[in-house]
């Protein structure tokens, strides 16, 4: 048999070399620490540029040719929406790819395909090119989901936790202070200058991916064709392995969803707290950065967490933390009270999807790990969408109250069934 070694590290025939045999994670030990450095960069900078639009986006609608007050509204709320509906769909199949062709790829995509489009959305002519291009924007980008996959992957498994709360905090850091700068910029360049500035940004991302991130990616062999027609294939332990990842991918999309479920009518609740009307957007844009202030505190701490105690424990002591910070936001009556409670379901809350990511990661093989993270994407952004559906009908049918105590009574149902899953496995 010829064992004579090829360019790609295996042996032709039936023997294969060392380094090919070694797992991803292990062959990537010397480049994991760099990458995740600049996997936080490129996050942050591109969920930055995603959110800087928030505070001008009515506006550039009404540039753009939309004069009724109500039509501005409806316009903008499905331009900033359809970006995560385009990322929730596409998230699956670029970690799919991520699988055959290999993490950096994707970066590279991602970076590239968001700068080109972010440049693009300042040249937009009407309403609907600039949804089109913010749908393109989703298709095509998801930087922060390829770091996911690619961190979730390469950093050690005693560490994962740690790493995938550091890339969090950035994650979370670019939503955080987007809103801030575009307040700011448009002011100085004007908007469709901000939207170059934003592409420039993420283009100096998409060159920090290209020149620093390195990875030893060998493909995986094939698995039999039985296993190749089962959309799950590559799940590890069998019926237990399944309701493992129901369990996770329902609680990631519990994350977004209970944070969401009252941000979008978090307007209305804090004028019932008597605060003036021109005081109103300054004080429910502080509430609602308390919420992501919190998170970045606590990310890597309880990442770190996960992986000395184990991440199921992190998992289920979070969700029922955030059950109980939510059902004061129910009683309160002064604003900064509300603030601070939001300021403490966000540090409960930015242990889960670190956690989350952690064990997904361990219940199924390395040739399938980039498609079920992708998967765990579109569950998260699934809740990003179901939260706001909940919340106003909720708010609507029984008082904003009430949104908070239902919500409350899903993360504790959540926590439970996160109990089951974890006692038949063990």
């Amino acid at each position: 048999m010829d064992t004579t070694p090829t360019t790609t590290g295996t042996y032709r025939g039936a023997a294969v070399a060392p380094q090919a045999t070694a797992g991803y994670a292990g062959r990537n030990a010397r480049h994991w620490r760099m990458n995740l450095a600049v996997c936080v960069f490129g996050s942050f900078t591109t969920l930055l540029s995603l959110s800087m639009l928030l505070p001008f986006l009515p506006l550039y609608v009404r540039q753009l040719g939309v004069t009724s007050t109500s039509a501005v509204v409806q316009w903008s709320g499905v331009a900033f929406g359809v970006t995560f509906l385009g990322t929730a769909l596409t998230a699956p199949i670029w970690g799919q790819l991520a699988d055959r062709y290999g993490r950096k790829p994707m970066l590279v995509r991602a970076a590239v395909g968001m700068a080109l489009v972010m440049s693009t959305i300042g040249l937009a002519h009407n309403v609907y090119e600039l949804v089109a291009l913010r749908f393109a924007a989703g298709l095509i980008g998801g930087y922060a989901s390829a770091s996911i996959v690619m961190i979730g992957t390469q950093a050690p498994p005693e560490r994962s936790g740690w790493a995938l709360g550091i890339l969090s905090t950035g994650v979370l850091a670019g939503n955080l202070v987007g809103p801030l700068i575009g307040g700011l910029l448009p002011n100085l360049i004007g908007i469709r200058g901000s939207f170059f500035a934003a592409g420039a940004m993420i283009a100096v991302a998409a060159v920090l991916t290209i020149a620093l991130v390195r990875e030893d990616f060998s493909r995986a062999p094939r698995p039999e064709p039985m296993l190749r027609r089962s959309a799950m294939a590559g799940v590890l332990g069998g019926k237990q392995g399944y309701a493992t990842l129901a369990a996770l991918f329902l609680t990631a999309m519990m994350v977004l969803l209970s944070n969401m479920s009252i941000e979008p009518i978090i307007t209305v609740y804090i004028a019932q707290l008597n605060v003036s009307t021109h005081r109103l957007a300054t004080v429910a844009g502080i509430v609602m950065a308390c919420s992501a202030f919190g998170s970045m505190l606590m990310a890597a701490r309880l990442g770190a967490l996960a992986d000395r105690i184990g991440g199921w424990k992190v998992v289920v002591g979070c969700l029922i933390a955030t059950s109980l910070a939510m059902i004061p936001q129910a009683f309160v009556t002064h604003w900064w009270q509300l603030a601070a409670l939001r300021g403490v379901m966000g540090m409960t809350l930015a242990g889960l999807l670190p956690s989350i990511t952690k064990l997904v990661r361990h219940t199924v093989d390395e040739r399938s790990s980039g498609k079920m993270l992708g998967y765990l994407q579109s569950a998260q952004y699934a809740g990003q969408v179901v939260g706001p559906l909940l919340g106003g009908a909720i708010g609507v049918h029984f008082g904003l109250r009430w949104v908070f105590f239902a919500t409350a009574a899903l993360l504790l149902a959540c926590a439970a069934f996160n109990t089951v899953i974890q006692r038949n496995r063990a």
